[in-house]
């Protein structure tokens, strides 16, 4: 959600006893304390639900400044490929005090806290809302702890204690808990269902109470959904030294720094065969006074964890890939591969690296072993000087891949200097270079959102069609 959150505020008192909040979650940050969930008077009476930095989740309700439940999870949650499904249970008319408020993710419940302070209470307005307490999502009023992610399908349902089987159930194949459309709910005063399909009106009720959301910030919809979920940049990748990158916008916008080490990037879904696309903008360059460079590509799981250039190989693996952004004595150097730690460079004279508003396009043929890129939709020649095509397959730029063996998106950054940093943001198929929309749409996107063209018969990487096509 990036900075942006939504608030409503309760025309009504709600249930001060029953309610159940459920909500699907996709995490793109997992190092910073993050709002879920929130009702709201002031900072000394809430309920909220937080992601915190350590990636446990915490349950906490403060009535007068004095906390009245503490919940916090043994359990961490630092997948960012997937959805999490989150559902809390509130019923404090139960006898038993573990069971007033009930935490379950993905159909299961919670049950190890590092921390479990349990409510006492029997009644109180910050259940259903009203006198005073209103709603937040994405936010916690008084700070910065926006969400960092997607959210899909917020339901709250207000005096109704709701089974997470209402919302979510088990794929009898996969055994993996999916989504659910929930029907038949009532869902009371201070109820809603955000479903976010109204891209114009992301805060509009669809449960029938009218309960709409306003909008606060640069929210935007995606089309990423527990239902089809997208590639991103993996944040949990560590690269040799033990840093991580610095990831934003749903964990597609890439922020260089200075180490005076490779900085190596990875997608979180990848793919053994099928035919797919991806464009990567440059946002900012790296001043031309300091030493960097960039390049675009694929490479196998066995070299993602190297600290290195694609074109450095010292480990068994295979990469390939163009060294597209290069302020390197060596500024003619542009195609790079690694196989089996025996690594090719090849320098070229009419290599014209990337400028800062420049789109590069990757289309990957994983069955072939063909990679093709483009810039600003004009595909780059082969070593050959013939301008490739993807869509009838001649002329890639890498040819004779390894095959059969499982690729993720690769990108290595390298810069030894302070200066400018190096911006740059990947639409994998979801419409937008960081909350920046494509600025037209290009044609053959099949459901799914680039600026150029996709060539006849490539995919974006998501998990439908890596189910269909890969």
């Amino acid at each position: 959600m990036a900075n942006s959150y939504l608030t409503r505020t309760n025309s009504s008192t709600g249930s001060t006893t029953v309610a159940t909040v459920s909500m699907w979650v996709k995490l793109s940050s997992i190092s910073t304390d993050q709002a879920l969930w929130e009702m709201y008077a002031d900072n000394s009476n809430y309920f909220r639900l937080r992601y915190r930095s350590d990636s446990s989740l915490s349950l906490q309700a403060d009535i007068s400044n004095s906390t009245i439940l503490n919940k916090i999870t043994n359990r961490k949650f630092r997948d960012t490929s997937g959805w999490y499904h989150i559902v809390i249970q509130i019923n404090l008319a139960d006898s038993t005090a573990e069971d007033k408020i009930k935490l379950y993710i993905n159909g299961e419940r919670e049950t190890s806290f590092s921390t479990n302070t349990n409510t006492s209470v029997t009644s109180g307005n910050w259940v259903g809302g009203g006198n005073s307490f209103n709603v937040t999502i994405g936010r916690h009023p008084s700070d910065a702890a926006y969400l960092q992610g997607y959210l899909s399908h917020y339901c709250f349902v207000d005096g109704t204690v709701v089974a997470p089987t209402s919302f979510g159930q088990t794929d009898s194949t996969s055994g993996i808990w999916k989504f659910k459309s929930p029907t038949g709910l009532t869902f009371g005063t201070n109820g809603f269902h955000l479903k976010f399909e109204n891209s114009g009106a992301l805060g509009t009720d669809s449960s029938g109470n009218s309960n709409t959301f306003t909008v606060n910030g640069n929210l935007k919809q995606g089309l990423d959904t527990p239902s089809n979920v997208y590639a991103t940049i993996n944040p949990l990748f560590v690269n040799d030294d033990g840093a991580t990158n610095a990831l934003t916008d749903g964990g597609n916008t890439y922020t260089s720094t200075t180490r005076g080490e490779w900085n190596n990037m990875t997608s979180t879904l990848g793919a053994t065969t099928g035919k797919w696309y991806w464009e990567v903008k440059f946002t900012q360059l790296i001043n031309a006074s300091t030493i960097y460079m960039n390049s675009e590509g694929v490479a196998s799981t066995d070299l993602a964890p190297a600290n290195l250039n694609l074109g450095e190989g010292t480990r068994s693996g295979y990469g390939y890939g163009w060294l597209c952004g290069n302020r390197n004595t060596t500024s003619n150097t542009r195609y790079l591969k690694t196989v089996n730690g025996t690594a090719t460079l090849t320098t070229d004279s009419n290599n014209t690296p990337v400028v800062a508003g420049d789109i590069v396009g990757v289309a990957w043929d994983a069955t072939n072993g063909k990679l093709w890129f483009h810039k600003n939709g004009t595909y780059i020649d082969d070593l050959s000087g013939n301008v490739g095509n993807p869509s009838t397959g001649v002329y890639p730029y890498h040819t004779g891949m390894q095959t059969g063996i499982l690729y993720t998106v690769w990108a290595d950054n390298w810069q030894n200097a302070s200066g400018t940093s190096l911006i740059k943001s990947y639409n994998f198929g979801n419409g937008f270079f960081g909350t920046t929309a494509i600025t037209s749409a290009g044609s053959n996107g099949n459901g799914s959102l680039f600026e150029y063209d996709v060539p006849s018969g490539f995919y974006a990487l998501n998990t439908k069609n890596i189910n269909t096509y890969g």
